[in-house]
């Protein structure tokens, strides 16, 4: 079925917004994890009954779906419902299976070598929308920095095994049985350390919509893996993703998000054995990749560039970088103001 794209978490805003980013380091789930699902919490529970309750799976189903596709991932869960507060409706919410349906940006792509491995992307959404948190766990024996998304679940992110993965709307209306990308990619990080292992959860566990998901490691292997609740994944040696998947299927979408253009943009860079890492990233921050439509909440975020190979990350804005790692993680906060005349710290 075609799903209520309308949907949103907090009404658009027309003039200029800040959102602040936080790194939150946390290796067991506690308080600082609590601390940022009470902030977040009154967002998100107007957004997931946005279609009704009776839209939304039961408790039961919820839980069910997650022992029956990523039963690893159900300690983690019930710890964090726990945090939650146990409430029935956050715990529904938490498990992010059948959520809201919801539309991104997004382009990304890999750069490879026999000695590093460069995963650059750019989030393409509405600022007042994002969570704007870079968490720092442990929660499975891997360590974990990743963008937040729902709470828990992952936009990009790295582990400490050397794996790196970023999600991007697939550009289809397509809404059906399955997760929410961002779990998926938790999961990942939470359990995978290569892009076979990566793959083989792509292609098994079930999305409620159609997303392309790139994932790389620090052996200079990388795929990138067209999903949808309605047909099998495909999943191919491809190291550029954008808004479609193999051909256009949502025309406005299409051209409002400009997939194509990017996408060549991309094939172009990563095709080319004289771009360098500096390179790729540099594109990033310049159209047509980087996109200043706020106003259409298509706008460009943030860029995050991760290297499995080092252990290290960057979180980027014009004017702004901040560089993280497993081994230096300070915590900060960075504010970005986005609106009609750009964006800037």
């Amino acid at each position: 079925m075609d799903g209520n794209f309308a949907t949103g978490r907090a009404p658009r805003v027309e003039l200029d917004k800040t959102l602040t980013f936080r790194t939150v380091h946390e290796e067991v789930a506690g308080p600082k994890w609590q601390s940022l699902f009470h902030y977040h919490w009154p967002a998100y529970e107007p957004w997931y009954l946005a279609e009704g309750e009776r839209e939304r799976p039961s408790y039961l189903e919820c839980y069910n779906a997650l022992r029956h596709h990523m039963p690893e991932l159900l300690d983690t869960y019930r710890t964090l419902c726990e945090l939650a507060g146990g409430g029935d409706l956050s715990s529904r919410l938490l498990s992010l299976y059948r959520p809201p349906p919801y539309i991104t940006g997004c382009s990304q792509a890999v750069l490879a070598s026999a000695t590093a491995t460069v995963l650059a992307r750019n989030y393409d959404y509405p600022p007042e929308l994002c969570e704007g948190t870079i968490l720092y766990t442990r929660w499975n024996q891997r360590r974990v920095i990743a963008m937040s998304d729902c709470l828990w679940g992952v936009l990009d992110g790295m582990n400490d095994s050397g794996l790196a993965v970023s999600l991007a709307f697939g550009g289809r209306k397509v809404v059906g049985d399955g997760f929410g990308a961002p779990i998926i990619l938790r999961y990942i990080l939470e359990f995978c350390d290569t892009v076979p292992e990566a793959a083989e959860v792509l292609a098994r566990v079930p999305t409620h919509m159609a997303y392309n998901i790139t994932v790389a490691d620090a052996c200079g292997r990388y795929v990138t893996a067209m999903i949808a609740p309605d047909r099998r994944a495909s999943i191919r040696r491809v190291a550029v993703a954008t808004n479609h998947q193999k051909k256009i299927e949502w025309y406005a979408h299409a051209l409002a998000s400009e997939t194509l253009i990017r996408e060549r943009q991309l094939s172009i860079l990563v095709d080319d054995d004289a771009t360098t890492d500096v390179r790729l990233i540099s594109a990033f921050s310049a159209p047509p990749l980087f996109r200043h439509d706020y106003r259409h909440g298509l706008g460009t975020v943030y860029t995050a560039v991760y290297r499995p190979n080092e252990g290290c990350t960057q979180f980027r804005w014009p004017g702004m970088v901040l560089d993280l790692s497993f081994e230096a993680f300070p915590e900060e906060q960075i504010t970005v103001r986005y609106g009609s005349r750009g964006l800037h710290g």
